[in-house]
């Protein structure tokens, strides 16, 4: 890389991007390896309540800052029949599971996912079987889990002792159509169809449901931006939002790339935007329709790729990466990018909760603990809520093979205006030099640098693991200061800050 010189840019309130909204904060949990099985799950284990959650991970869920969790997937939905998960445990039946060559027991089902969200404090969002299965069970489903009592169904859930609805509000009409992997792979045409039956019947139950349709599996899709402009010219005033699906990993050694992969996910949104309010205009809709990036992190896909096919295992270890504190830093930057979008992306869920591409791991009958990735997302969460403030950095660049040339600075900033805090998010790319940067900030009223934090090691490779779970955490930078309507400080390299002002 070339010797970097600063970087700098300006706050000023009059300049937004829009409101945080709390569900940007999300996440996933699907019936996948060991995500819910000795993950969230475990009767037996010495920490497990009476329900068999575990309550050392809930813990670490709320300390994470998780707002709303999608499920049950993902792949695995489009095989799901909802039926095999309600009902006494000991009478459910077990199933094959296509999406992951795995045998579902059913121990966890609906009624046990309402109960956890319930104890961390989220809020659900159901995703629906549009693959084998279609309108008129997503409509059972949707009486079952939200009818008060008086009709069959929901007087089954309250037989099964759950006498309140379930309340959910968030449904996600089937997952990654568009994917010929997908069980019931339908063409745009087939799905927009589908996906307008089902929004249009749902409605006809409860006009205020929140519905999410498919979008592209991710943007390198044969099929992308046509398959979401032919889905929402059947479904652009039935639904609220269109799905974003993206993973990114390094690849053959070029961490250049990897460090820019933010630049992906950006064109990602503004080009699903373009798409959607294309759509908006030909129809004549005065309609927005908003952004659910609901799959989103780092997965090295290609070591699952070149793993032996699954031989019907119950909870295999699966899709279990071991992040990097260099892969924390791209987290850290996904989630700048989404903050920077916070106009139309109104939900987003990082994929997944707990050990399949996770940031929280556990072992059966063991401890839990943190990986790399926990900590970037627990500091947005936790100090991302609020308006986003319009950021155009003034920054070196430096060329990549992927995405060619790239700012070394990637940030973003969120004014809490109901006390004038500010919180900057910052990620220097360069892999070897600091980066000096100066934030000018002439009409925000802060006079002190309340904390400085850095998520940054001198090994690039180094990890969290069972054995050393805190090997890698966030500790105070140095040299910050606010003088002269400015901030000023040096980012280390390829590092994650989170700078707060008050």
């Amino acid at each position: 890389m070339p010797q970097t010189d600063s970087a700098r840019f300006t706050l000023d309130p009059a300049f937004t991007v829009g409101d945080v909204n709390p569900r940007l904060f999300g996440s996933f949990v699907e019936h996948l390896g060991r995500c819910v099985y000795t993950g969230i799950h475990e009767p037996g284990h010495p920490a497990a309540d009476e329900a068999g959650l575990r309550t050392d991970v809930l813990a670490l869920i709320r300390e994470l800052g998780v707002t709303v969790i999608r499920y049950p997937g993902g792949n695995f939905v489009s095989g799901y029949k909802w039926e095999d998960g309600v009902g006494p445990v000991e009478e459910r039946p077990r199933r094959l599971d296509l999406a992951w060559r795995s045998t579902e027991t059913n121990r966890f089902g609906l009624s046990e996912y309402i109960d956890f969200v319930r104890k961390v404090d989220g809020e659900p969002m159901m995703a629906l079987n549009l693959g084998t299965r279609g309108v008129a069970e997503a409509l059972e489903l949707q009486e079952y889990a939200n009818h008060p009592s008086g009709t069959a169904l929901a007087d089954l859930r309250i037989g099964h002792g759950d006498k309140d609805p379930y309340g959910i509000g968030l449904w996600c009409l089937g997952n990654e159509m568009d994917g010929p992997w997908q069980t019931g792979h339908k063409t745009a045409e087939e799905y927009g169809r589908l996906a307008a039956e089902t929004a249009r019947a749902m409605r006809q139950i409860d006009p205020d449901v929140e519905l999410v349709a498919c979008g592209s599996s991710n943007q390198s899709m044969p099929t992308f931006a046509s398959w979401e402009a032919t889905v929402l010219q059947e479904c652009y005033d039935l639904v609220d939002h269109i799905s974003l699906h993206a993973y990114y990993e390094e690849r053959d050694g070029d961490r250049d790339s990897f460090l820019a992969s933010a630049v992906d996910m950006e064109s990602f949104i503004e080009n699903v935007v373009a798409t959607c309010d294309h759509i908006g205009a030909r129809l004549k809709s005065k309609k927005k329709i908003n952004l659910s990036f609901d799959e989103w992190n780092v997965w090295y896909q290609t070591h699952y790729h070149n793993a032996e096919p699954l031989n019907w295992e119950e909870a295999p270890r699966l899709l279990e990466d071991n992040y990097s504190v260099t892969d924390a830093v791209v987290v850290g930057s996904l989630l700048i990018a989404l903050l920077r979008h916070a106009d139309r992306v109104t939900v987003a869920c990082l994929a997944q909760l707990v050990n399949v591409i996770a940031p929280i791991m556990t072992e059966p009958g063991g401890p839990a603990w943190r990986q790399t990735t926990f900590y970037p997302f627990a500091q947005a969460s936790a100090h991302g809520r609020g308006r986003v403030l319009r950021v155009e950095v003034d920054s070196p660049t430096y060329e990549t093979a992927g995405y060619g040339e790239v700012p070394l600075l990637h940030a973003t900033a969120v004014l809490d205006e109901s006390t004038g805090a500010v919180t900057v998010f910052a990620v220097n790319r360069d892999q070897h030099r600091p980066l000096p940067l100066e934030i000018a900030l002439p009409a925000l009223p802060v006079t002190r640098v309340v904390e400085h934090t850095v998520l940054a090691d001198a090994d690039p490779e180094a990890r969290n693991t069972l054995a050393d779970p805190e090997r890698v955490t966030p500790r105070p930078g140095e040299g910050t200061e606010l003088a002269d309507g400015a901030l000023r400080t040096t980012l280390e390299p390829m590092s994650w800050n989170v700078i707060r002002l008050a």
